[in-house]
């Protein structure tokens, strides 16, 4: 297969390229997995243009929110100061992401556009509340990532539209969880992320929880019927309980070469059901 292989030094320059031919046009990150779906055969792009030259590498805190540019490598964002205890759900996510070879290549706006239904990163950024700022030459627009992502390699991009920026609230105490066969440099065949911020530690005033699932069909998503059933910070054990129940209930698996759709069902409840009490136990222990 031959290509165009582009590298153009600003973003006026890379939006144009992207605009004059998008359906033959592909953006390039990292490359991690689209020069392997390139090698497959699932995309056969007349272009490909580079975004390395672009400046969308920053990792840092803005009044209480995490902004990382889409370029940032996982590495760089893994360790961004205080991620571990301002967002555990995602800094236990970003270690387990393959190699640390891979991600110091591999981008967190890379990820998102794949938006696999496996992905590690995608459930704790779904139930931390995290926001992308798209660019194109329409102009700009920012949108919750809730809703964005619609299926393997489909998202709600634009024709022409680019990642520029994430943005992930904190602090927030969470947890990330997942199953695999083999535990380094594996796939997940389930995971869930659980996230919960506002109220007090004895739960009087309630509290806001986010839950998100991963390796389901057919990309993570979050478990608003799962979120109503844990109805403090502090839930007690039937709420999680019915919390993990309900969460295994509502969401759709697929049986292939990794697991049953059976087997992810049930291992979705357990996860959920650890999740959150590990992030229960950490909203507790911040006092």
């Amino acid at each position: 297969m031959s290509f165009q292989f582009l590298t153009p030094s600003t973003l006026p320059e890379v939006l144009s390229f992207l605009g004059e031919s998008p359906e033959e046009t592909l953006a390039m990150a990292g490359g991690t997995d689209l020069l392997l779906a390139m090698d497959f055969g699932r995309f056969r792009p007349r272009r490909v243009v580079s975004l390395a030259r672009l400046p969308w590498r920053w990792v840092r805190w803005e009044e209480g929110v995490l902004s990382v540019g889409s370029l940032a490598p996982l590495r760089d964002v893994e360790r961004a100061p205080g991620l571990s205890a301002r967002l555990p759900a995602l800094w236990e996510a970003l270690r387990d992401v393959g190699s640390v070879q891979l991600r110091h290549r591999a981008t967190l706006g890379g990820n998102i556009v794949r938006s696999s239904p496996v992905s590690d990163l995608l459930p704790p950024l779904l139930a931390s509340g995290a926001t992308l700022r798209l660019v194109s030459q329409g102009g700009v627009r920012e949108v919750p990532l809730d809703g964005f992502l619609r299926g393997s390699w489909r998202t709600g991009l634009e024709p022409g539209e680019l990642i520029q920026e994430i943005r992930v609230p904190a602090p927030q105490a969470g947890a990330y969880l997942w199953q695999r066969v083999r535990p380094v440099n594996d796939i997940s065949q389930v995971s869930a992320a659980a996230s919960v911020r506002g109220g007090d530690p004895t739960g009087s005033r309630g509290g806001l929880w986010h839950l998100a699932a991963g390796g389901v069909d057919p990309v993570p998503q979050r478990l608003p019927r799962a979120e109503r059933a844990l109805t403090s910070v502090t839930p007690g054990a039937e709420e999680v309980r019915e919390a993990a129940e309900t969460a295994a209930e509502e969401v759709r698996f697929r049986t292939d070469q990794r697991a049953t759709e059976g087997y992810r069902r049930h291992l979705l409840s357990i996860l959920v059901r650890r999740a959150v009490e590990r992030a229960r136990t950490r909203w507790e222990a911040r006092g």
